[in-house]
């Protein structure tokens, strides 16, 4: 027990190196939210381009565009795709790391949300869109007041859950030295040379954060369940 105390004292008291882990948690939470909003974005985009070229036939040059972005997102590793941004693409730029991690987050999010929005449009009965054009409606005005809104109702759980993925993957960001969750226990672990402190710590708290974004989708999805009796 005293060696336990003394190793905690060490990893996290002394000299206030708790707080690598704490500023770390910050950039973490601060790189997940804004890549998540740019994801939804642009995965809703690509999506709404998807579903109008699957139902209309038009749209063919941006829905190939689409696929060739999906095929080379969902193609290529994450971390690879982190260097590029950060080496290739802003390698002569003096950006902010936690730019680079957001945009490059953002872009990979987007593909999986824009399948995951894509697949919710299409879950939405073509019978809909045929009520909408019916009352008068265009195209665009059925998609935006009609099926969208219905659709997104149905992909929100899956988005809580694109969420905590993207939250576990950011912990990659080291690779381009941005210090965040995880680059803050292994800077610990540098300091003190004890691998298993830091390292535990840093995993409990991303377990603790999945758990709690776990459990408010679970409320999520049944709210939305209680909402559509």
């Amino acid at each position: 027990m005293g060696d336990f105390q003394e190793r905690f004292y060490l990893n996290f008291i002394k000299d206030d190196r708790w707080m690598y882990m704490w500023d770390g948690l910050m950039v973490t939470l601060e790189v997940t939210l804004f890549a998540t909003l740019i994801g939804i974005a642009l995965g809703f985009i690509v999506a709404i381009i998807r579903a109008t070229h699957d139902r209309t036939g038009k749209l063919k040059i941006l829905n190939v565009v689409c696929q060739v972005y999906l095929t080379v997102i969902r193609g290529t590793p994450a971390v690879v795709q982190l260097l590029i941004t950060y080496f290739v693409i802003f390698g002569s730029v003096n950006v902010s790391k936690v730019l680079v991690a957001v945009l490059a987050f953002g872009v990979n999010s987007g593909a999986y949300v824009a399948e995951i929005c894509r697949a919710g449009i299409m879950s939405i009965d073509i019978g809909q869109m045929e009520a909408g054009r019916s009352i008068g409606f265009s195209y665009t005005q059925t998609m935006w007041y009609i099926i969208l809104p219905q659709a997104f109702k149905n992909v929100l759980p899956a988005l809580g859950n694109e969420f905590i993925v993207l939250l576990k993957e950011t912990s990659i960001s080291g690779y381009i030295a941005l210090q965040d969750l995880t680059k803050g226990g292994d800077i610990i672990r540098s300091r003190t040379y004890d691998a298993f402190m830091p390292l535990i710590g840093v995993a409990l708290v991303y377990l603790a954060l999945v758990l709690g974004f776990t459990k408010l989708v679970s409320i999520l999805e049944r709210r939305l369940n209680q909402s559509e009796r």
